[in-house]
C-alpha cells in the first residue's frame, strides 16, 4: 500500500507529550537525551512536566512536536517505508528529516532558530490570525485583498476551513466581513503573530542564511511542500522552498489534494496525538484510510 507520512505543526502539542516513549523505548530516550544537549535545555522537561501555557510559547512548541513527531518515525525501524511525505508549517521540517533530506541534528537546529526568529518576528508590531469556517476560499481571499490593511490567507487547512493572518486591524475588519458574507465560524484566534503572512519577513530573512548554511540531501521519497503542493526530490528545489515557506501561505488543502490524485492510498500521521492531520482529510474524503503513530 502506497502510505504517505503527514506531520502536523504549531497547535498539535499536548502536556505530557512524549513522556510513554521516553520511559518505555531506549531509542526514544537516547533521541530526548540527545535533543537537550543540542538545545541546550531540557525541552524534555517541559514536555513532560511543563504547563500548557509554557508548551504554548512558540520557542518550545516548534522543537517539542517537532522531536515528537521524528521520534515516533525512528521508533518504525524497517516498517518505515513511505511513498510520499508532507508537512504542516512546522511539519515540513519534520517531514525532512524522516524523509533522510536533513538529518536529525541539522532539523533540529533549524527548527531551533525557526521558533527563535518567528518569535522575534511577532514581537515587532502587532498582528493575529483567525480561523474561517463554512466559506469558499475564493471568497476569502477576494475579502482580505479588498481590505486596505495587511490580512491574507495563510493556512489553507481543508476545504471550507481556512486561517487568515494580518495586522490586529486587518484580521479584525476581514472576520466582521467574513461574518457578513456568511463564514459560519470567524474567530480571532489567542496568537499573537501573523505566521505565514508578510509579518514573517524579518523571520525569513534570518532563517534564509541558516538554510543556505544547512546540507540538504536527496531524500528517499518525494516531499510535498507547502509553498506550492507539489513534490519535490532535489535538494536545492527543497532548500529554497523551505526558505520561502514562513510568508508564503500553507497550502495544506492542495497538497493532500495532489497526494491523492498522484497515487497515495493511505495517510499516516506522525506526532501529536494524531487527530489533527487526519481531521483534515476526512475533510477532503471520509472514505479514505488515515492511521496515527
Amino acid at each position: 500500500m502506497k502510505k504517505a507520512y503527514v506531520f502536523p505543526g504549531q497547535g498539535a502539542q499536548f502536556v505530557g507529550m512524549g513522556k510513554d516513549l521516553f520511559e518505555n523505548s531506549e531509542l526514544a530516550k537516547e533521541y530526548f537525551l540527545n535533543a537537550d544537549e543540542i538545545l541546550g535545555y531540557s525541552l524534555s522537561s517541559i514536555m513532560f512536566e511543563g504547563t500548557e501555557d509554557e508548551l504554548k510559547e512558540t520557542r518550545i512548541t516548534q522543537p517539542a512536536i517537532f522531536l515528537h513527531s521524528v521520534i515516533k518515525i525512528k521508533m518504525q525501524g524497517d516498517d518505515f517505508k513511505p511513498f510520499a511525505v508532507a508537512g504542516h508549517s512546522l511539519g515540513e521540517l519534520s517531514a525532512l528529516v524522516a524523509n533522510e533530506a536533513l538529518s536529525f541534528e541539522d532539523g533540529l537546529k533549524l527548527v531551533q532558530q525557526r521558533a527563535e526568529a518567528m518569535q522575534k518576528a511577532c514581537e515587532i508590531e502587532d498582528s493575529t490570525m483567525a480561523a474561517i469556517v463554512g466559506l469558499e476560499d475564493s471568497v476569502i481571499e477576494d475579502i482580505c485583498n479588498n481590505i486596505n490593511d495587511t490580512v491574507v490567507p495563510a493556512n489553507y487547512n481543508c476545504p471550507g476551513q481556512l486561517v487568515i493572518s494580518g495586522s490586529q486591524k486587518g484580521v479584525d475588519t476581514a472576520v466582521l466581513q467574513l461574518q457578513e458574507a456568511g463564514a459560519k465560524m470567524a474567530v480571532v484566534l489567542p496568537v499573537r503573530g501573523a505566521f505565514h503572512s508578510p509579518f514573517m519577513k524579518p523571520a525569513e530573512d534570518e532563517l534564509k542564511t541558516a538554510i543556505e548554511n544547512t546540507q540538504f540531501k536527496t531524500p528517499i521519497c518525494p516531499i510535498y511542500q507547502n509553498v506550492d503542493a507539489k513534490a519535490y526530490t532535489q535538494a536545492k528545489d527543497i532548500q529554497q522552498n523551505l526558505i520561502k515557506q514562513l510568508t508564503a501561505p500553507v497550502k495544506w488543502t492542495q497538497t493532500l489534494q495532489n497526494m491523492i490524485a498522484d497515487g497515495v492510498e493511505m495517510f499516516v500521521e506522525a506526532g501529536g496525538k494524531g487527530k489533527v492531520i487526519r481531521g483534515f482529510i476526512k475533510r477532503i474524503d471520509r472514505r479514505f484510510p488515515t492511521e496515527a503513530i
